[in-house]
């Protein structure tokens, strides 16, 4: 195939055809082999989303194929970020039921188009293909992924299902099974899972890709045969038990009554599942109801909270070597985190042995992130063992991930003097000490701060950014764009006991502990909490984050706060002196040796005020971070409770869900909770200023 023309975008070398300026979204030519390549190039971003602007535009080049039908259809990407990233959820707020499925009806007309067109269709993929963009890429006859490609469905994180074409086209595709398994959950299928599923004809370097366009043209790469494995759910009889099971799985994880996204999908399957043509109907209406429901207005709030947060992490990030101190689980997932993402980091620890465990962890949480071979031995090459310290004199950024006791790090601070290079930032990792207390101890103030990473560190995306009295703006900004850098969400809070995240969740396993004195079963209060939202139960959160790390918070925010905190339990202190600490010691409250307690207890004899008992206090904690100016705005606390901790998502977050009950509701609960059980439910002072 001759007369491509190559276009560099940064380091990139991506075959875009014989394409010139864009007009509009996209561009688009025909090479001497007369394919037309349709190359999506959103304008303004870096990103591209399947907006209504883009499926016009496509639409009028679709119509121009069809009058001059062309020997091939290629479309691809010119973006660095990846093929597509969805729909363009901005938009979704200002449609209106009619308009939602007017708009869905216009983008099926031309995917089914692209998929009736009589020439081959191909899609490259590079990056990932989510949501919309994976169902275009469905409609092709042909993908062809870059190495490192990837598809998903995130649509159940918006409280959706797929609406253009992907419940009938997956299906048919890589069968039922896969299709609803990823539909459902929203995993996604990295390249070597998409080749074995089918979604990947073929998989290429991309420098390759050019070439294998030129194959398919020349008939020498076969069209993926759909799934003979759909076949066996043609009868109603087989989808109905199918479903039955589908059901049952999914309301553990994900109840109807929170959730009703992935059960609306499964309904559509088991009704339609048979027949593509009543499937596309149904998808576009359920998918246009969906899009007003509650959960998804909510979820679609997270997903806005986490671009706020994302923002906060833009900007220069001039941290190119860190240095941990500390290789313990904290510092290595620490250190994990900044070497996969490019930085040359030196992890120090005072013996050699958790320094070996750390590389063998990092290498596991290497497979788990999907990285390839290469990725992970250049994460590996970039991140060295340092017993000695030798890194501490070239680090932009040393980070202490050293036991949270006071003393221990005050003696590794005054041990830095001298060694850090000028401008050189020192950040502590704590959970629960005061940073304006440790930094007396910092070899220079300004250049001091928290930064709170949560266990595990490569599964939790938020980051406390704890700015102390000293420390300066640049200081924090800096530790802002270090988190971005590494795909983290920073949220910069100031000193305070706890933080946001710890003062407001500490009060919720207390409580707990307090209703199990009373002879209230760990199994009801758990139940409680997870027919509420949350992702765990308090008493099992106590047992994950480590009930001997709990008690030290406990007892750190119990004499630095002015309000009464919940009774620590004599039961919580007595298993950590017996070294009964929760999960890293196998037993707790719970025995951990059949994984994560789930409870699902009957709850007819359960306190009235339980659920208000375990919520509550988290709320009016959240009010009081808020009148304390330790954060400045509302959404910067549901976005911390939602990332760090699960929060019930589908509510919005703490604050939100606090706004939807009714502020003046709120409060009159917390005051009868306070004549029932005592001051520490008296409502924070700063919910006058919120009604």
């Amino acid at each position: 195939m001759t007369g491509h023309v190559l276009e560099f975008l940064g380091e990139t070398k991506r075959e875009l055809g014989p394409v010139g300026t864009a007009e509009g979204h996209w561009r688009t030519g025909r090479d001497a082999a007369g394919v037309l390549w349709l190359v999506l190039d959103k304008q303004d971003t870096s990103t591209n989303t399947i907006s209504e602007d883009v499926i016009r535009e496509l639409d009028s080049h679709i119509t121009a194929a069809e009058a001059d039908l062309p020997a091939a259809v290629v479309i691809r990407s010119a973006k660095d970020a990846g093929f597509a990233a969805g729909a363009d959820i901005a938009s979704f707020e200002a449609m209106t039921d009619d308009g939602a499925v007017k708009l869905l009806k216009q983008a099926h007309d031309v995917l089914d188009r692209i998929a009736a067109l009589t020439c081959p269709t191909i899609c490259i993929v590079h990056g990932a293909a989510l949501g919309a963009g994976f169902e275009l890429a469905l409609a092709c006859d042909y993908r062809i992924t870059v190495a490192g490609a990837s598809f998903g469905f995130p649509e159940v994180q918006l409280g959706l299902h797929p609406g253009l074409g992907g419940t009938f086209r997956l299906p048919a595709l890589i069968g039922a099974t896969d299709a609803m398994t990823m539909m459902l959950t929203g995993k996604t299928a990295h390249t070597k899972r998409a080749k074995s599923q089918g979604l990947a004809d073929v998989i290429v370097e991309e420098r390759h890709a050019a070439a294998a366009v030129a194959a398919v043209v020349d008939g020498k790469i076969d069209k993926h045969a759909p799934s003979i494995a759909s076949r066996a759910f043609g009868l109603d009889q087989a989808r109905s038990l199918a479903a039955r099971q589908m059901r049952k799985e999914t309301e553990k994880k994900a109840p109807q009554q929170h959730y009703p996204a992935p059960h609306a999908l499964i309904d559509l399957w088991e009704d339609h599942g048979d027949d593509p043509d009543a499937m596309q109907k149904a998808e576009i209406e359920s998918f246009a109801t969906l899009l007003k429901s509650d959960t998804s207005q909510n979820l679609r709030r997270v997903f806005f909270l986490r671009q706020k947060l994302k923002d906060a992490g833009r900007g220069d990030d001039d941290i190119a070597h860190v240095h941990v101190i500390g290789a313990g689980a904290m510092g290595t997932e620490i250190a994990a985190a900044a070497a996969i993402k490019g930085k040359i980091v030196t992890l120090g620890d005072v013996e050699t042995a958790p320094l070996g465990r750390a590389i063998k962890k990092v290498v596991q949480i290497c497979k788990d992130k999907h990285l390839t071979g290469i990725e992970t031995r250049d994460a590996l090459d970039r991140l060295m063992p340092d017993p000695k310290g030798y890194g501490l004199a070239r680090a932009d950024l040393v980070i202490e991930a050293a036991t949270e006791t006071q003393d221990l790090k005050e003696k590794i601070y005054k041990g830095l003097e001298g060694k850090l290079k000028k401008g050189a930032i020192l950040a502590t990792n704590t959970s629960s000490l005061s940073i304006d207390d440790l930094a007396a101890f910092a070899p220079t103030q300004d250049d001091f701060a928290g930064l709170h990473f949560f266990n595990p560190v490569s599964r939790i995306d938020l980051v406390e950014v704890i700015k102390g009295t000293a420390t300066s703006d640049k200081t924090a900004q800096r530790l802002a764009a270090f988190c971005g850098a590494i795909g983290k969400l920073p949220v910069t809070v100031a000193n305070y006991p706890g933080f946001v995240v710890n003062r407001a969740l500490v009060p919720y396993m207390l409580e707990a502990m307090v209703l199990m004195d009373e002879g209230v079963s760990k199994e009801v209060i758990d139940t409680a909490a997870l027919r509420f939202g949350m992702p765990m139960g308090p008493v099992a959160l106590a047992d994950q984050v480590g009930l001997d790390v709990g008690l030290h918070v406990a007892e750190s925010l119990s004499t630095s706060l002015d309000k009464p905190m919940p009774p620590i339990s004599d039961d919580l202190r007595a298993k950590v002196k017996d070294g009964k600490l929760g999960k890293k010691s196998g037993t707790g409250f719970y025995d951990w040796s059949d994984g994560t307690p789930r409870p699902d207890a009957d709850l007819d004899d359960a306190p009235a005020d339980l659920t208000d008992r375990l919520i509550l206090p988290m709320l009016n904690a959240c009010v009081e971070i808020l009148r304390e100016g330790v954060v400045e705005t509302e959404d910067q606390i549901d976005g911390a409770m939602i990332f760090a901790t699960g929060w019930a998502p589908f509510r919005g977050g703490p604050m939100h869900y606090a706004r939807t009950r009714g502020i003046n509701e709120v409060t009159e609960a917390l005051k009868a909770l306070e004549r029932d059980h005592g001051p520490r439910f008296a409502p924070d002072e700063g919910w006058s200023s919120l009604a």
